[in-house]
């Protein structure tokens, strides 16, 4: 809705409805139980659901559908979803696309921009049609795969659903999601049940399903309606374990695995390890691992990148744990291009079980953004110093840290003054703009921004977009070098759509001993929960508690970066 009404040129309304799908996105509990309960006197309740919007919502769960989208579709029959998943392309140009050359999906937009009907156009130009066909390519690379957090949710839905089952004993989501890859194919589901005929009656059935790809004793295949497949296998107590890490494992870990069991005479399936006939273990994970010399792998590590290797020699890290991290630094609020004031993300902070929460809004040379200039940080941190008198008072030991995410000009130079900078607890700086530089250059540019003494965290370090953007061009081995020297450290962004840096990344950092922070980059407050994305990655990285700065507490925090 909210893309339809912004092609049509209709001014704030496309705002609210991407503000209320944000929040629907962020919901712990399915829309349609939450209107089950209470109606929309319940939706209303909903952060940024409004009369009209509840309306469209209950329209919806009643038919299937809301008549005013229907009508839009009608009006401009185009496939917006993917077409504005390529790079450069955005709702109007699509609506000019389809009214001047009749591009209504992916196939036409790829058609006309071969033919080099793209440029001539007023607004476009070769750079445009250059960037689009560049965008084409990169989707066609990740066709079929999901982000994890467009996947995570729903998969967790389906494990509630499925847990609240008196017939359902044990259960785990096992594949890639378990191991939290960055993106996702599908997604498998483990159970042990004494009567998996009905388990697998209620899955099949699910809201949310619709195709039936086959159905078994003991397994069950479906399409979901966000579009992925979901496969769900029912399997005896006695091998659960050796089940769940061969569902678990890629490919390539566990035939290591497998050659492992077979130098010590035994055999490993997914029904157990065997001596013979004899199954010896099975049951657990822990008891697979044991069985074969292994000590315990975390399924983030399971990709055979020398993690049975080092657990051979007892030398796995102890990576970082969900509930480790005490602060995010990285928030925006509705002083640039977040949804909520400060006080609700602090408020939403201190429900996380924070000790601090960070505010970064966006500088004054992201004009998109409404970005802060240096009068107006000034005030911002004015109005910071009193929230935070205000929470001593109330003998609480929660803090507020003000910073910002300062833009990194072309020229490396920041658009911010030092001397602003300096009155901020902390600075991270980021690249938002001329992301085609060539190699030497934009180096050069993020060195010079680093060597900035006001410069305490480069964010979201390569710039990429999962299944949007590539990273831009430069060399990380000078960026390490660098960060080694000043002391900077290094983002992990949380943000779904970003998971940046990827986990290859991280581990080149902590082996140069170069301290990184866990952010969510958060625009909203429910988006404070994507920090779990980020610590996959930290620990798909193999980063300890002590190569993330944001696992310290608020004094050891701001003496790191003083």
């Amino acid at each position: 809705m909210a893309r339809f009404l912004e092609a049509d040129g209709v001014a704030f309304k496309p705002y609210a409805y991407q503000r209320a799908a944000l929040s629907l996105e962020g919901l712990s509990e399915d829309v349609g139980d939450i209107y089950k309960k209470g109606g929309v006197k319940a939706l209303l309740e909903i952060p940024g659901v409004g009369k009209a919007i509840a309306d469209h919502i209950e329209e919806y769960l009643k038919t299937g559908k809301i008549k005013h989208y229907e009508d839009f579709k009608k009006k401009l029959p185009l496939k917006l979803d993917e077409l504005v998943r390529v790079e450069g392309m955005g709702v109007k140009k699509a609506k000019i696309l389809y009214q001047k050359l009749g591009v209504k999906n992916l196939k036409d937009l790829e058609k006309v921009a071969n033919a080099h009907k793209v440029a001539p156009l007023f607004g476009f130009g070769e750079k445009t049609e250059k960037n689009i066909l560049q965008g084409l390519e990169f989707l066609k690379r990740d066709k079929g795969r999901f982000p994890i957090g467009q996947i995570l949710p729903t998969a967790r839905n389906v494990l509630e659903k499925l847990k609240s089952l008196e017939e359902v004993d044990q259960i785990s989501l096992a594949g890639s999601v378990r191991r939290r890859k960055e993106t996702i194919g599908d997604v498998d589901i483990l159970v042990v049940s004494k009567n998996p005929a009905k388990v697998m009656d209620f899955f099949v059935k699910l809201d949310g399903v619709e195709k039936v790809w086959g159905k078994g004793g003991t397994k069950a295949s479906v399409r979901i309606r966000e579009g992925f497949d979901m496969d769900l296998r029912v399997v005896k107590k006695e091998s659960y374990g050796s089940a769940l890490q061969y569902f678990t494992g890629n490919k390539d870990h566990n035939i290591i695995t497998r050659k492992i069991a077979i130098s010590k005479g035994l055999k490993l399936s997914e029904y157990g390890i065997f001596k013979g006939k004899k199954q010896i273990a099975g049951e657990t994970e822990e008891g697979v691992y044991k069985a074969i010399g292994l000590p315990y792998i975390e399924p983030e590590l399971r990709e055979n990148e020398g993690e049975i290797e080092a657990g051979l020699k007892n030398e796995l890290p102890k990576i970082i744990g969900y509930k480790d991290i005490k602060g995010d630094l990285h928030c925006h609020t509705t002083a640039s291009d977040g949804e909520n004031s400060i006080e609700e993300m602090v408020k939403a902070a201190i429900n996380m079980g924070y000790e601090y929460v960070g505010i970064s809004d966006h500088t004054k040379s992201l004009g998109i953004t409404h970005g802060l200039n240096e009068k107006q940080l000034l005030a911002q941190n004015k109005k910071i110093e009193q929230l935070n008198s205000k929470f001593k008072i109330r003998n609480s030991k929660f803090r507020i840290l003000h910073g910002c995410e300062v833009n990194i000009m072309a020229d490396g130079s920041l658009d911010i003054k030092d001397e602003v900078l300096e009155k901020l607890d902390y600075a991270i700086a980021s690249v938002h703009s001329n992301m085609k530089m060539e190699k030497k250059e934009m180096t050069q540019r993020i060195v010079k921004a680093m060597q900035n003494k006001n410069v305490d965290i480069f964010g979201h370090p390569t710039g990429r977009l999962i299944g949007k953007r590539d990273e831009y061009q430069m060399d990380f081995d000078k960026i390490l070098e660098v960060a080694k020297k000043t002391g900077t450290i290094l983002e992990i962004d949380s943000a779904p759509e970003r998971l940046d840096l990827n986990g290859f990344y991280i581990r080149r950092a902590k082996e140069a001993g170069i301290k990184m922070i866990i952010n969510t980059d958060a625009h909203q407050k429910e988006q404070l929960n994507f920090m779990e994305y980020g610590i996959a990655q930290a620990r798909r990285g193999w980063s300890e508690k002590e190569d993330i700065i944001n696992t310290n507490s608020v004094e050891k925090l701001l003496k790191y970066f003083k």
